[in-house]
């Protein structure tokens, strides 16, 4: 019997994948998926697999919006961690319609608190409030 998963869970084992291709930029991304399930127990879930592939897909136009809100930083200054909590949260602003602005920007500071720097809350909260602004918020 499957175990259901909460959002929570299904957002830091992304975190883990998107933060996974920093360092496997010339690997498929079917094969890290299908790696991540075989050896890290990440589920073989459908949100995440959607998401993530949608991340992969999208991440010029994703990171094009991280660049354009985050005043003073370049996306490749900042630290890996931060980088793809910001592109999960962004890539959720932008196109996954069914889920709250504020829920998204929410669940990106928690995920900021348990696995970043302590100073990595407020950027990241900062920069996905403007990403908001710019897309149009979610309710």
């Amino acid at each position: 019997m499957a175990i259901k998963m909460t959002r929570r869970e299904a957002r830091e084992h992304l975190l883990g994948l998107v933060y996974e291709t920093e360092f496997r930029t010339d690997d498929d991304k079917e094969v890290i998926f299908a790696g991540a399930i075989e050896e890290r127990d990440v589920p073989d879930d459908k949100f995440i697999k959607s998401v993530f592939f949608g991340i992969c897909e999208n991440l010029e136009q994703i990171d094009a919006l991280i660049e354009k809100n985050s005043v003073g930083w370049k996306t490749e200054r900042m630290s890996r961690v931060s980088r793809a909590i910001l592109r999960l949260g962004t890539y959720e602003l932008k196109f996954a319609d069914d889920i709250p602005s504020s829920v998204t920007i929410n669940e990106a500071v928690e995920l900021a608190k348990k696995y970043d720097d302590d100073r990595a809350k407020a950027f990241i909260n900062g920069i996905l409030n403007a990403i908001k602004n710019e897309v149009g918020e979610k309710k």
